[in-house]
């Protein structure tokens, strides 16, 4: 491969991901999935957006901190404000990039910003030349980029050329754009823009038509070297173009896409369990690479073929990001050596203090199942990552249900290090459990989303449950897994809670980014 031919991973997991309703995640969160993006090889992690509250300047500044392979990127608005606080939040990274955007299209430029076409052209001359006095790394956007006329395009990518720019992405931020047209964007800019070959061509789409990761593919073949992803294709509204779907497919069709990327495939499916665990948003079962489902044959004629030959159903193979086959091979006997080996095989770093409290929960469960799983491990491993520095953490639970009702709960919780104890009735345990934990942590969010579902096969599965809350425009996801299905819904409303007080402290920026 040629360096004409390296194809530059820029991951917004920390970012565009966040903006997705109920993926907000707290500092120590980000540090987690900043350094497994490091780990996996990402060339770039858009940490956040600084200007748009003190919580995330500061996580901005922890990751600029912290990673040092990968380069470290703040997004800001076109205003001179929002890219001085982009640099100071950088101060310290090894490799920062300062990302600078606006509006392009004229749909946006006259009901959006409400500015004429040469307003926005001084405008990214101002923003583009003044964050490049402040960073020798800087990219520009065109937001609205697939909406935009060409002819303004052009103007606007050579004025942010000329003016320091070193990256120009054009982000399909609808999801509106096809595989053919974004081509014909790309090869446009490439045969009409002065200097073009001076900078990279980046992409950056949105999923709203499910062709996220077709578009951006389609932006390679043309000429753009930098793709725009995040973790299990999150992203606001239906996401972003998912980053292990262009990886896998650039790896596996290196035949009709010869390029190359930095990714450490064999991480993949650790990354993606981690970034599920934080967030709150499980993984669909069906899910392109990262799928609980991606690998499994049901079908006899497929189960046939796989026997003989693997290739006959199989494009790549599961180790190849990171998955292996669930081994039986641990239970209530099985010692701290043997359960630490066992962490580390399915790609998870954890401290010492955590294996010791995770193994004393496998320990328990053991007693519960008599099977032990790989995914139970996982998901005793991703109860304790999306537990950190909790508000509210339940300590004991008892519930009374059947037909006769009112079901009731009795529930203890340490609220800010204070014990406080209630119980609670409904109509059914979920209800009473959920009523108990809005009386002792009062709020007015509504529930939008409860749902179970079992993390492996048996009576005695742990469930895994989701919970989404809304509190007045906060959305919050909640993840919860417990071989009591009660425990696991508590467990899961607590986790929400706990992101809405943190999400409560935040406070959005005027005008949100949304590239």
């Amino acid at each position: 491969m040629t360096n004409q031919n390296y194809i530059k991973i820029f991951d917004t997991t920390l970012r565009d991901g966040e903006q997705s309703p109920g993926a907000s995640m707290n500092i120590e969160e980000k540090l987690k999935i900043a350094a497994a993006l490091e780990e996996l090889g990402v060339d770039i992690i858009e940490a956040g957006f600084p200007a748009a509250s003190k919580g995330d300047f500061e996580a901005v500044s922890r990751v600029s901190e912290a990673v040092k392979k990968s380069s470290v990127c703040a997004l800001s608005r076109a205003s001179k404000h929002d890219i001085q606080t982009a640099a100071d939040a950088l101060k310290n990274a090894a490799q920062p990039r300062i990302h600078t955007f606006i509006s392009t299209s004229d749909l946006h430029m006259e009901h959006k910003l409400q500015l004429n076409a040469d307003e926005v052209y001084e405008k990214v001359i101002d923003s583009v030349s003044f964050a490049r006095n402040l960073c020798d790394d800087v990219e520009w956007s065109c937001e609205d980029g697939t909406r935009t006329s060409l002819d303004f395009m052009c103007r606007t990518v050579e004025a942010a050329i000329k003016n320091g720019a070193t990256t120009i992405n054009i982000p399909d931020t609808v999801g509106y754009s096809v595989p053919e047209e974004f081509t014909n964007i790309i090869e446009h800019l490439m045969n009409s823009v002065p200097n073009i070959d001076k900078v990279t061509l980046s992409t950056h789409c949105h999923n709203d038509l499910g062709l996220a990761v077709a578009n951006s593919l389609a932006g390679v073949k043309a000429g753009a070297r930098q793709v725009e992803c995040t973790i299990n294709g999150l992203g606001e509204r239906a996401g972003n173009a998912a980053m292990e779907e262009i990886v896998m497919a650039i790896r596996t069709r290196n035949d009709l896409m010869p390029f190359s990327t930095n990714i450490k495939t064999e991480n993949i499916a650790k990354t993606s369990k981690l970034v599920s665990a934080v967030t709150g948003f499980p993984v669909q079962f069906n899910k392109a690479i990262v799928g609980k489902n991606a690998f499994a044959h049901e079908a006899g004629i497929h189960q046939d073929g796989m026997l003989k030959n693997n290739k006959t159903y199989e494009i790549m193979t599961p180790e190849s990001v990171g998955v292996s086959e669930s081994n039986l091979v641990m239970g209530k006997h099985s010692g701290r050596h043997a359960f630490k080996q066992k962490i580390s095989e399915l790609g998870y770093s954890i401290s010492d203090n955590a294996v010791e409290e995770a193994f004393e929960k496998f320990k328990s469960l053991a007693d519960k199942k008599k099977t032990i799983y790989d995914e139970d491990i996982i998901a005793i491993i991703d109860d304790q990552v999306i537990r950190v520095n909790d508000t509210v953490i339940l300590k004991d639970l008892q519930v009374v249900a059947g037909t006769k009702g009112p079901q009731k709960a009795e529930i203890n919780l340490v609220v800010n290090d204070e014990t406080k104890n209630i119980i609670s009735t409904g109509d059914g345990p979920v209800d009473a459990i959920f009523n108990g934990l809005s009386q002792i942590v009062p709020h007015k969010a509504k529930l939008l989303l409860y749902q179970v579902h079992a993390v492996t096969e048996g009576t005695d599965a742990q469930a895994e449950v989701s919970v989404r809350l809304s509190e007045e425009g906060k959305t919050v996801v909640g993840l919860g897994a417990d071989t009591d299905t009660l425990v696991a819904s508590a467990k899961a409303y607590i986790n929400a809670l706990n992101k809405l007080i943190i999400k409560r402290e935040k406070t959005a920026p005027a005008q949100m980014a949304g590239i």
